[in-house]
This record gives structure tokens, sequence and C-alpha cells, in this order.
């Protein structure tokens, strides 16, 4: 384990490395930081209303029939794309959105609080209603879901004329940053030979945003996430194989990274040590890291204000060319 003083190195050498932005509003103070005790349980998600057990309006089937490995055909069996779309017609742009919930819920800030935000910027946003392992779902029920998701938005683009279908992006929370990292080096090019269109196109999302994500499954693992998805025993090759930090190559999309060193829920060291390994492999990332905050903050609220981690994404998505 770190020791404080090189814990501060280590936060400050992380975020000095090219590619790297912080707040400018926010002072970075690593020296505050307390080294995590990896051994000790982790605490539990924050409780949140829940978006498992009901599937919502105008939500979109990603199967027409069971998903793949479907245990059932209760709600929670049931993977969705809900639309929320911009009032104006929007920029071309597109964001799925996957809520956090240690694998075990999805929290409902993070899944409609975040998708009404983006479609009031011309993005259009799509919640996905993930598989979870407190309904039964482990690996790879939560990568297959998100995979479909991919393809079939950019299928849609495809077909509709109103989206780019290079402009498909994912935004995840806590687990949900976990999946979100995990399409972003776990994706295909699609099986060209498919029965199914949407099963020809891409998984690869074109660019990630991660807030204050769950990262890897060894040392700093948030240790609820990595049962619910991995179950009780997990093989080191299973937890090699999830640890986001270790599957990074240079053709990982572009990310935007944000987090807190206050974060006890899950430590800081997940955005760095992915932050770091994006840059071994030349991979454009934008990290932010906060010196308070508590965990599963998304946009905030007024009695518990956010970073102005937002305004900073909006940002740098313009200049990725990601928003016109």
């Amino acid at each position: 384990m770190p020791t404080k003083n090189n814990f501060a190195a280590f936060l400050l050498t992380a975020l000095l490395i090219a590619g790297a932005t912080t707040s400018p509003t926010r002072a970075q103070t690593p020296a505050a930081a307390t080294a995590p005790t990896p051994s000790a349980p982790a605490p539990a998600v924050p409780a949140v209303p829940s978006l498992v057990t009901s599937i919502p309006p105008n939500s979109i089937r990603l199967w027409e029939g069971d998903a793949p490995g479907a245990l059932g055909q209760r709600p929670q069996d049931i993977p969705t794309l809900t639309p929320y779309l911009p009032a104006s017609g929007g920029n071309g742009a597109a964001m799925i959105v996957l809520p956090g919930g240690g694998y075990s819920n999805l929290a409902a800030h993070e899944g409609t609080g975040y998708a009404e935000w983006l479609a009031s910027k011309g993005v259009a946003a799509y919640v996905l209603r993930y598989r979870l392992g407190s309904q039964g779902y482990h690996h790879p029920a939560e990568l297959t879901d998100i995979a479909r998701a991919v393809r079939m938005v950019r299928s849609f683009a495809r077909k509709s004329g109103g989206l780019d279908a290079n402009r498909i992006g994912v935004i995840g929370s806590s687990a949900g940053g976990h999946l979100a990292g995990t399409i972003a080096t776990h994706f295909d090019a699609g099986k060209p030979a498919a029965a199914d269109p949407i099963e020809r196109e891409s998984s690869r999302p074109d660019v990630v945003v991660l807030c204050y994500p769950v990262i890897t499954f060894g040392e700093f693992a948030h240790a609820g996430s990595r049962k619910q998805l991995l179950g009780d025993n997990p093989s080191p090759e299973l937890i090699k194989d999830l640890s986001v930090e270790l599957q990074v190559t240079a053709e990982t999309p572009p990310c935007f990274i944000w987090a807190t060193v206050a974060d006890k829920t899950v430590p800081v060291e997940n955005s760095m040590m992915f932050a770091a390994a994006l840059r071994r492999a030349g991979v454009p990332y934008s990290l932010h890291i906060y010196e308070t905050g508590a965990h599963g903050l998304g946009l905030g609220r007024p009695d518990r204000p956010a970073p102005p981690w937002a305004d900073q994404c909006l940002y740098w998505l313009h200049e990725r060319k990601f928003l016109p």
C-alpha cells in the first residue's frame, strides 16, 4: 500500500502527464488524501432510486425475443434503451448512458438525469437498462448488453439520417463507468455475415466519458461491483480480463475521466490507473481530479453540489469534434 507521501507524488505525476487536465476552479490537494485500505470491506453503494424493476415507457428492447442467456421474462431480464431526444432535432451526436449502482442497482440520477442534460445540449441520449448481478446475471451478460446497444444506436444512425454513425459515445458512472470502460477495451468490428443487420455494426464507441469509475478488480477494487459482475470465486484470468486498466490498447477510444480524492467508495486510484494506461498506449484523454466530493454526485443538486465536470466535459467533446 502506498504511503501518504508516495500517494501525493503519484497523484501529482498523474495530473502532470501529457493529456491530463485539472479543474481551474477547484484546487488539487493530494496531501489531503488518505491512502485507501484495499483489504477493508467495500462501503455500500448509496441507496438511490432504481430503474431495475419496471421498463420505462417508450423503451426499445435490445432484442426482439429473449436476450442471450435470459433467465426469464421479468423486466430485469429484458435489457432496453430509453431515448431522450433533443427538442430541436439535435446536432447528430448520440450518447448511451450507463447508470451506476454496483452491478446490483441502476441509479436514476446517473441515467435519466444525465440523459435529460445531454438532450438539452443537442445530444440524442439513450439510457441502457443492462442486466445485473443482483438479478442473477454475471459477465458476459453486461458486456453483451452494452455491445448490442452501441451497435443498435449506430444502426439507428445509418437509417435515420439525423445521427452520425461516427459520433456514438458512452457515458458511465461508478459501476456503469466500469461497463463503459469494458466496451472501450472489449469492442469488435461487427459480424459482416450476420443475418441480423444490427450485429454487422461495430460495437466500438467513438468517445467515452467516465464518472468516478470502477476500473480495476485488483488492489483498489470496489469489492461489491467485482462480486456482482464476476461472482464469488472468479479466476485470476477473469479478474485480469475485466480489470480495465490492463486491457487498454492504441485502439481504445478517447476518454474523459473525472473523480474526487475524497471518494470513499471507489478509490481515486481507479481513475489514475486508467489514465496512466491510456497515456502509455497513446490514447487521447482528459483527466480531472477534484479534491472534494462524495461518491455518486452525478450532476449534483443544490444541497450536494458536484464539481464543474459537466462544463469541462462539454468543452472536451467540442475539442474532440464530437460536438459541433
